[in-house]
């Protein structure tokens, strides 16, 4: 049979495509030239390789797509070329969107794993295959006798993701069904505030049995891969629920017996060290770990006591991310000279403003180590400590010993510091020894819960703080916030609407933009549109003018208005410029940058 008669047979059902006609077809395509395809033919396959899908193979030499010199045949493409072969819908297979217990009842592990084929999505009506044999369908009809009546639905995946989630969705249904086997139903127990008799000699999982382990194995290690940075367990009456927090929002991850994610929590609170039996105050503890490409990640633990059990919320801190170059950060031109000159300074109060979850740690710790050279002695107090870095010293207020933060700086006095980094200034005393710091020529960085940058000024009067010393020692304040970051490999030229941008603006005058970027979604960003965030920041350096208001007590109004005479931009024109840089979305800096902030 000729090559040609070759490729029109694998048009017919039940055909696997090989690596003769996956080549000739992409030549007769103009995807592949003749001598990319020779080489490709004339390679050796690894043991490991020969159990690969021939698209695999392909993607691994990263060939010139010819219709596109800007491009190479990535697994992605080439999945995409043969979904529009085969007439298949192309599918990315999200597991934040795949309901796992739903999917593995559809067909055994050895079922799918032999078919190569995945369920992705399971309806009243129907059941959505993945497979990246489109061709092939001798499992279809064993299927369909399952199914009680349920159309499959095909679509063509990533062969590689296949694989991959293959195991992993079915370890995790394995781990869960064999917990739960242990006695997974038991909901009594002193965290459940709706008390149930049970009758018989039900057991709950334990936090050490091999299922559990592979439970939270699991957890930690999607958590990294997707992302996150933070990680919600959630009991309820049935059933518990786990959530992780990406780009500063919330998705839906997991569905558990509620017993199941008490051993969970167990075990994770005796990898974390802290009291097992205690189920009824709220704890903090913390876990260092590895993520698979080894790097070093440090989790703060923190449990809840709820009506139907401890709630953990792990908030992830991953080196990598937590200490970040400026560019990274977003601060940049006017704004990082500003912020540069403030720090530079060799006594003084500078202060870090914006909610939880704004970025503030983030920036506290960047700049610390940018300033922690050998010259310099720099000391910290914080609560909790949020990452250990080798290049401060660290102390933590530890609550039981009645050691607070104005303990802890009036002790990194006698240390001989040169920079004091606060946590956080919550109290008049702990605000007076910064203050007292800062007289007697130390840098003391810190960081208060407010709006904007003008109202840290409100803040430490309403503390008790006389304003003359607020003048004499306050260098600055940065107040900040996080917006997620358009996807760079889809985000897509559109239109912003003028009344908006004069929202942003505001009380600025400025011509709109005629272009912005708009996000569009891909499987880099999982179809949201963003990757990552950055921030936006607004940024009040104390000139003499602004001391003189704030010493003689004037309104915060007119501190605000004399700040932004000296060139200070609001947070909404600080994403204003993100914006207009093609970074973020108008409907971002509003999400985060309400209109009090700059009123």
């Amino acid at each position: 049979m000729s090559a040609t008669d070759n490729r029109a047979s694998f048009n017919l059902p039940n055909t696997l495509i090989d690596m003769r006609w996956v080549l000739d077809s992409l030549m007769d395509d103009g995807r592949l030239s003749e001598r990319d395809a020779n080489f490709v033919s004339g390679s050796r396959r690894e043991k490991e390789e020969l159990r690969w899908n021939p698209l695999q193979f392909i993607a691994k030499f990263q060939l010139q797509d010819q219709q596109d010199e800007h491009k190479h045949l990535d697994l992605d493409s080439l999945t995409e070329w043969l979904a529009k072969k085969a007439n298949q819908r192309m599918h990315y297979i999200d597991p934040l969107k795949v309901n796992v217990d739903a999917v593995t009842e559809i067909m055994s592990f050895n079922y799918a794993e032999r078919h190569q084929i995945l369920a992705v999505e399971v309806t009243e009506d129907e059941v959505v295959i993945a497979s990246a044999q489109p061709f092939y369908s001798d499992w279809e009809s064993g299927l369909e006798q399952t199914l009680r009546g349920k159309i499959i639905k095909r679509v063509v995946a990533n062969p590689a993701d296949i694989q991959r989630f293959t195991l992993e969705f079915y370890n995790l249904a394995k781990s869960v069904s064999g917990a739960s086997g242990k006695g997974g139903q038991n909901l009594t127990g002193v965290t459940n505030f709706e008390q149930l008799l049970q009758l018989g000699e039900l057991k709950s999982p334990d936090a050490n049995d091999q299922h559990i382990v592979n439970i939270v194995d699991w957890l930690l290690q999607y958590a990294f891969d997707q992302r996150a940075s933070d990680i919600h367990l959630e009991p309820r009456r049935d059933m518990a629920y786990v959530r992780f927090r990406i780009d500063g929002v919330l998705h839906d991850v997991y569905e558990m017996p509620a017993a199941v994610m008490a051993a969970v929590v167990s075990r994770i609170k005796i990898l974390g060290r802290m009291n097992v039996a205690e189920k009824r105050r709220p704890q903090d503890g913390r876990l260092k770990t590895k993520s698979v490409e080894g790097r070093e990640v440090e989790l703060r633990l923190s449990t809840l006591p709820t009506a139907f059990g401890e709630k953990l919320v792990m908030r992830i801190f991953d080196p990598d991310v937590l200490v970040r170059s400026p560019a990274e950060m977003g601060l940049a031109d006017d704004d990082y000279q500003r912020w540069q000159e403030m720090v530079s300074q060799p006594n003084g109060i500078v202060l870090v403003t914006g909610p939880t979850g704004s970025g503030k740690t983030t920036t506290l710790y960047s700049t610390l180590k940018q300033l922690a050279t050998r010259q310099v002695n720099v000391c910290t107090i914080e609560d909790p400590i949020e990452m250990v870095e080798p290049s401060f010293n660290q102390m933590q207020v530890v609550d039981n010993i009645d050691l607070g933060f104005a303990d802890g700086v009036k002790a990194l006095l006698r240390q001989d510091p040169d920079i004091i980094m606060v946590g956080e200034i919550r109290d008049l005393e702990t605000a007076n020894m910064a203050i007292q710091a800062a007289l007697t020529g130390h840098l003391v960085i810190s960081t208060l819960h407010t709006n904007d940058a003008p109202t840290a000024i409100t803040r430490l009067m309403d503390l008790g703080v006389p304003p003359y010393l607020i003048g004499a020692t306050v260098l600055g304040v940065m107040a900040q916030r996080l917006v997620r970051t358009l996807c760079p490999h889809c985000k897509r030229d559109g239109y912003v609407d003028p009344d908006v941008w004069e929202s942003l603006i505001s009380p600025w005058k400025s011509k709109v933009p005629e272009r912005i970027k708009t996000p569009v979604g891909c499987l880099e960003c999982r179809k949201t549109g963003y990757l990552g965030r950055m921030g936006i920041y607004e940024i009040m350096p104390f000139s003499q003018e602004l001391k003189d208001l704030i010493t003689h007590n004037d309104s915060i109004s007119e501190i605000r208005k004399q700040a932004m005479k000296e060139g200070m931009r609001t947070l909404r024109l600080s994403g204003a410029n993100k914006v207009a840089a093609g970074l973020t979305t108008p409907e971002e800096v509003l999400r985060v940058a309400p209109k009090s902030v700059t009123s």
